[in-house]
């Protein structure tokens, strides 16, 4: 009579990949909103610095006395791949309309006001709760949304 070898386990179970496919699913659970929020804040952070970089031409013209009328008045581009820049009504700062990026952060507007005495202050109409995701916990910019 022939002795029939057992031959060696070959693979994993259907109980071990079960247990991968549900640590996978855990992990991406936790990994997907802290990517989106990164993205959120990453994009938030270039339409400030792109919209930022305009304060200083636009307080060379109102020192020289001569407020820009138009966006296409300051030697910056009016749209950019982050933000659509725009005037306040007489003189009274700059705003971006944040370009695509994710729906935290997407038609967004930030607002640079300046003051008589030439000191800037910032908003955004991001919703509260999202402030500390997008803008940070140091806020640069004050949420009003």
């Amino acid at each position: 009579m022939k002795m029939m070898k057992k031959q060696a386990q070959a693979g994993f179970t259907l109980i071990e990949l079960m247990i991968v496919v549900a640590i996978i699913g855990i992990l991406a659970a936790v990994a997907i909103p802290a990517y989106q929020n990164y993205v959120a804040k990453s994009k938030f952070a270039a339409a400030l610095g792109e919209v930022s970089a305009a304060k200083t031409p636009f307080d060379v013209m109102m020192n020289d006395g001569a407020g820009p009328a138009a966006i296409g008045d300051l030697p910056v581009q009016a749209s950019t791949a982050n933000c659509t820049l725009a005037l306040v009504a007489a003189n009274g700062g700059l705003t971006c309309t944040i370009v695509g990026g994710p729906t935290a952060v997407a038609t967004k507007v930030i607002t640079l006001t300046r003051t008589a005495a030439g000191a800037w202050t910032c908003a955004a109409n991001v919703l509260a709760a999202d402030q500390t995701k997008i803008i940070g916990p140091a806020a640069v910019c004050t949420a009003n949304g």
